[in-house]
């Protein structure tokens, strides 16, 4: 494998690791001022044995999150110098304003929101706990801003190459940010609604009966299936907007090649890009016209039509494109499911009778919310090559001249280290919630329903 493929792989690996830590941290801040909220209203201790559970759980992901986040900005530098040589202009200043408006404000506030809860006023500690929640998500806001303008550059003019900002409204504004920001943000509250619910779970299985986690519980899945489909029409709005601005990732996503009307919905193939059709297809008649055209006679764009002269292929690669593209639908029809058959179960019995299977199945959805970002992060980026900045900068242009040897090390380096930490930050999460559960449990001498006492504040 050559430095190329080699960089792509590595900066892959980074963003991936990277990115499932802010989808946590972005939602569960205004969670826990929720939850740090209920308990200065109610004063019921529920409330704050839950902010304090997941308080920690924040501040591990957070720093997770800002260390994978270090290394992969130093990428732009080694492997990607071409990025910042071309197109710098826009994307230093819009980093910059992540740092200024965001991360600062994490920096200055999250000491208090982790260690205040007993030092501080309350009001104080809400005040953190919300200016902590609104820095991850202005820090969301500026990422996104850029990610957006790479996919649909507005307001810049090239000059000998190199892109100038002629109107940062337009940048900032770009014609894809509401779509990809409102995608992020509920994509970041699903995963937490399934992490909350599945931990909650564990914690039920485990023989916490306390009623913070009957809360806990509740509260992930009715947030997951009021959530879901808002993501679903949010969804729908976002491929829109790709279909207009970015056709060829739509055909991808599709596995179409050729244009016209009444293009079914493919739920199943095997797309073959050297003979350039799909094998083994398992279809809907029309759906996909009727999803992307609102309409049977919708014409929807075919890959073929994004074929050079000489027969160069001018769209993304098509199977993972269109393989990410049914891993994220499928887990959002799972947490569909899941989600509404809790909430009619909760409904019916009470989260405190939900049955064992039901439960397993929660703790089995837990990170489900990862497989679903991880999926649409790969449609969104794999999907717009071989650019990097759409009609602007290629991605073969960008790379650095590094030696192959040398970024297949680091790169091993880099997967040995986040399979660890991987595996060390899932077993944390897991270790919190059994020894909770465990101070939890009641003892032999104490009756499965009798009240288990919690210290107060």
């Amino acid at each position: 494998m050559d430095t190329f493929l080699l960089s792509r792989i590595q900066f892959a690996a980074n963003i991936s690791f990277h990115i499932l830590f802010p989808t946590i941290t972005i939602a569960l801040g205004w969670v826990l001022l929720f939850f740090r909220y209920r308990f200065a209203r109610t004063g019921l201790q529920k409330w704050m044995d839950a902010y304090m559970f997941w308080v920690k759980v924040f501040a591990l992901s957070f720093a997770l999150g800002v260390v994978s986040g270090i290394t992969m900005s130093f990428q732009f530098g080694t492997n990607w110098p071409g990025f910042m040589e071309s197109v710098g202009n826009v994307a230093g200043p819009l980093l910059a304003y992540e740092v200024m408006t965001a991360f600062f404000l994490e920096a200055v506030f999250l000491g208090i929101m982790l260690f205040g809860a007993r030092r501080v006023p309350p009001w104080l500690h809400i005040l953190a706990t919300f200016l902590v929640a609104f820095g991850t998500t202005m820090s969301a806001f500026w990422i996104l801003v850029l990610n957006s303008w790479m996919h649909t550059p507005q307001g810049y003019e090239l000059r000998d190459g190199i892109v100038h900002a002629t109107d940062w409204f337009a940048i900032i504004f770009n014609p894809s940010l509401p779509y990809r920001l409102g995608h992020m943000l509920l994509a970041s509250g699903l995963t937490v609604a399934f992490l909350i619910a599945g931990i909650a779970a564990f914690r039920r299985l485990s023989g916490d009966r306390t009623e913070s986690v009957s809360t806990q519980l509740r509260f992930g899945l009715i947030l997951g299936a009021v959530l879901i489909p808002m993501q679903i029409v949010m969804g729908d709005l976002h491929g829109l907007n790709t279909l207009e601005h970015q056709p060829a990732k739509v055909a991808a996503m599709e596995g179409n090649w050729e244009t016209g009307p009444n293009v079914p919905l493919l739920l199943f193939a095997i797309p073959d890009e050297a003979a350039r059709t799909n094998h083994a297809e398992i279809a809907i008649p029309n759906g996909a016209s009727l999803i992307l055209k609102h309409s049977a006679d919708g014409v929807v764009p075919g890959l073929n039509d994004f074929v050079a002269e000489d027969g160069t292929a001018l769209h993304p690669p098509v199977a993972p494109v269109f393989w990410g593209f049914r891993v994220m639908v499928g887990t959002g029809m799972a947490m569909l499911a899941l989600s509404w058959l809790g909430v009619l179960l909760i409904w019916r019995r009470g989260a405190d009778a939900l049955p064992r299977p039901y439960l397993m199945a929660t703790v089995g959805m837990a990170f489900s919310g990862w497989v679903a970002t991880l999926a649409g992060w790969y449609v969104t980026e794999i999907g717009r090559q071989p650019w990097l900045v759409t009609g602007v900068l290629t991605t073969e242009a960008a790379v650095g001249d590094v030696a192959a040897p040398m970024v297949m090390a680091t790169l091993m380096a880099y997967l040995a280290i986040y399979l660890a930490l991987m595996i060390a930050y899932i077993g944390v999460i897991f270790h919190l919630a059994r020894r909770a559960a465990e101070g939890k449990r009641p003892t032999r001498e104490e009756p499965r329903d009798a009240p288990i006492t919690v210290p107060a504040e």
